[in-house]
């Protein structure tokens, strides 16, 4: 069992707009934007990262912004649905800062005894904000969302599978276990994990295969602390007979990929060095940052992408 993995890093989503992107996970979610970057395998595309004040592992979506990019087709084979932690008493906030920002898809559910609020992002992407009591984590306090009622974080994702079994045996091997089954839905979370650390597994024998695009997530990322304990986890992988990339340098934490049985790319990514390696707190995601394969492209860049008003 992988001890290193305490739950989610980030995730990583696809969309059509980058400025309707930044706009609605800032201005109407009240993250911040920590890092914008462009993506390693395709420059001329924004890497946009958003979190808490620093982008905390666990705390950090992000999105690459394809324009005219297709949007997708919901089914098996994705992450569902992504889910935030909030404090339980700010759901009603929630409620009516959603409805009168016209947020798409509004709808209240519990499951497993946690209220969840439904809704969906400017891609169709499938998001819920569950009331959680106790969460030390601590919202971005500098955005429009006052703190009490900010997002703390991830609380998890929800898979789509047409079977459980090979996908669940992984988590088990990823520090993961069973915890609650209710329906057609598993529960899997890491005993004191990081907070972002459930993973529910939503079966659905006959469903379609899902479609990337605009709103899809492409991969998830797992938190480890450092370097070393990436290592380690690669190697048990291999052994276990997995195909892992070799461990990529992403400047902001080192990562490795690897698709689970159930069809999600899956990646392992170190809490290190973070995004204040090139930035300082104060100012954050404000300025263009290139990789430095790349930093030689950026009077063209700087003139292709789409500026991003904050």
């Amino acid at each position: 069992m992988l001890k290193q993995i305490k739950g989610l890093h980030h995730v990583t989503s696809m969309a059509a707009d980058a400025q309707v992107n930044n706009s609605f996970f800032t201005h109407t979610l009240g993250l911040r934007r920590v890092k914008k970057t462009v993506n390693f395998d395709a420059p001329d595309v924004y890497h946009l990262y958003y979190g808490d004040e620093i982008g905390t592992p666990g705390t950090v979506m992000t999105y690459f912004p394809f324009p005219h990019i297709a949007r997708r087709r919901s089914g098996i084979g994705e992450v569902g649905e992504t889910q935030f932690a909030v404090a339980p008493e700010a759901l009603a906030y929630w409620k009516e800062r959603l409805d009168k920002a016209g947020v798409a898809g509004l709808g209240e559910t519990e499951l497993f005894g946690e209220k969840h609020l439904r809704f969906q992002g400017p891609d169709g992407d499938s998001f819920s904000l569950v009331g959680i009591a106790g969460d030390t984590r601590a919202p971005f306090a500098g955005g429009p969302v006052p703190s009490a009622e900010g997002v703390h974080g991830f609380r998890g994702v929800t898979l789509r599978l047409r079977d459980e079994g090979a996908t669940g045996e992984l988590l088990k091997f990823m520090n993961y276990e069973v915890v609650d089954r209710q329906g057609a839905v598993t529960r899997y979370a890491v005993p004191g994990g990081n907070g972002a650390d459930i993973v529910d597994v939503e079966t659905l024998p006959g469903g379609d295969n899902a479609r990337q695009g605009a709103g899809s997530v492409h991969h998830v990322a797992f938190a480890v602390a450092d370097k070393a304990a990436q290592a380690e986890v690669r190697k048990a992988l291999m052994d276990t007979g997995y195909q892992v990339t070799p461990q990529i340098d992403r400047d902001y934490f080192w990562a490795i990929y690897f698709r689970a049985p159930g069809g999600v790319l899956f990646e392992i990514a170190t809490n290190e060095p973070g995004f204040t390696r090139d930035e300082d707190t104060a100012h954050l995601g404000e300025a263009l940052k290139l990789p430095h394969q790349h930093a030689h492209l950026r009077a063209q860049l700087e003139r292709i992408l789409p500026p991003i008003q904050n």
